[in-house]
């Protein structure tokens, strides 16, 4: 899978852009708030339809504009993919592939799949599980368009139900509709519950192996699936908790409560770890991710690295570096720095000066 080219218009501090990437690795350089993490966004918000950050639509439209537009080409076994996409200030976006109208998200997933790795996700371990559940959510999502249909489903009826939940105390006649959404939750629920167990389980048989190459052998890293309730058990356990839903106004229970938990030696290091392995566990994780897409789909996915480098120390670095020789990388940096030119091959090269983008020559070691 490759990534051949990147169009943008009026796409945050873009007016336009155009840029041709190489099959290797790609380094886009320059001081800090000229632009470069924008660029690996819009190639997220192509692959996803969503930004790595959370941000919606209208607040990566470039300021003054009411409208913006992102085109990728992506080759993929041999076969060119357009994929054309127009954010709207107050509309829901627009999807094109090979210049065809899409009308679900699902249908463009699963066709340039990419694995975002920001010193943000150094902290995934010791931040709050809504962030671990968006990690197993934006990667399930790409591997599984069945699964991003149930996620949405899920989304659309907890959504209505906590409405319904606070509309009860004023009409307690509705209390008797509850059952009806309780049934379509605990179908949509029971889904992804064992879509994030098997998920979790084919991680576990990646990550152990990568773990103890990067910690020298010293450590062993089991990540474990901490579901708010079982499968079988969801929508029972929906009845029993009602009284406490009706209080609060809100559903208590359910995929949407999920954690994930990361064990060393059966210590659980959200809580116990040090900041070192912390940081070494969520770069196994990431590595690991890059490894399960080629097993699932035989493809290797495309790699956007956003200044993550300057976080790592020497040992991580070099790790990180040996491990993607053969994926095609786009990496975001404040300059060339010595360890780049020196341990790292490096194909194409761009400098970013507020909003501009000049290609330097082609490096060569």
């Amino acid at each position: 899978m490759i990534l051949k080219s990147l169009e943008l218009n009026n796409f945050r501090n873009y007016e336009t852009l155009k840029l041709n990437f190489d099959a290797g690795t790609n380094i886009l350089y320059g001081d800090n708030a000229q632009g470069k993490t924008n660029i690996l966004e819009s190639v997220y918000v192509s692959g996803t339809t969503k930004s790595h950050k959370g941000s919606k639509d209208r607040d990566m439209i470039r300021f003054g504009c009411e409208e913006s537009h992102i085109r990728t080409v992506v080759e993929k076994n041999g076969l060119d993919y357009q994929i054309d996409m127009h954010l709207k200030k107050n509309k829901s976006k627009g999807i094109a592939v090979n210049r065809v109208p899409i009308k679900r998200a699902a249908e463009l997933f699963g066709i340039l799949n990419l694995v975002f790795f920001s010193p943000e996700d150094l902290n995934i371990i010791k931040n709050g599980p809504s962030e671990r559940r968006r990690f197993l959510d934006l990667e399930l999502c790409q591997l599984d368009s069945v699964y991003l249909l149930h996620l949405s489903g899920y989304n659309k009826i907890l959504n209505q139900r906590n409405r319904l939940l606070k509309d009860i105390p004023f009409h307690r006649e509705l209390l008797d509709t509850l059952d009806v959404w309780d049934v379509q939750l605990a179908n949509y629920g029971c889904k992804i519950i064992e879509a994030r167990k098997d998920f979790v389980s084919k991680l576990n048989q990646i990550v152990y192996d990568i773990h103890r190459k990067l910690s020298g052998g010293r450590e062993e890293l089991l990540l474990s699936y901490e579901p708010d309730t079982e499968a079988a058990e969801f929508e029972e356990r929906l009845k029993n908790v009602r009284e406490r839903d009706l209080k609060f106004g809100q559903t208590t229970a359910g995929p949407h409560r999920d954690d994930l938990s990361f064990f060393i030696w059966d210590i659980d290091i959200r809580k116990f770890g040090s900041q070192g392995q912390q940081r070494t566990s969520a770069l196994s994780l990431k590595l690991s991710e890059i490894q399960l897409v080629k097993h699932s789909i035989h493809e290797t996915p495309i790699l956007l690295l956003d200044d993550v480098l300057s976080e790592l120390d020497s040992n991580r670095q070099n790790f990180l570096l040996n491990s993607i020789h053969d994926i095609q990388t786009i990496i975001t940096c404040t300059g060339l720095d010595e360890f780049v030119k020196n341990r790292f091959q490096i194909n194409k090269v761009f400098k970013v000066v507020e909003g501009h983008v000049s290609d330097v020559k082609n490096q060569e070691e």
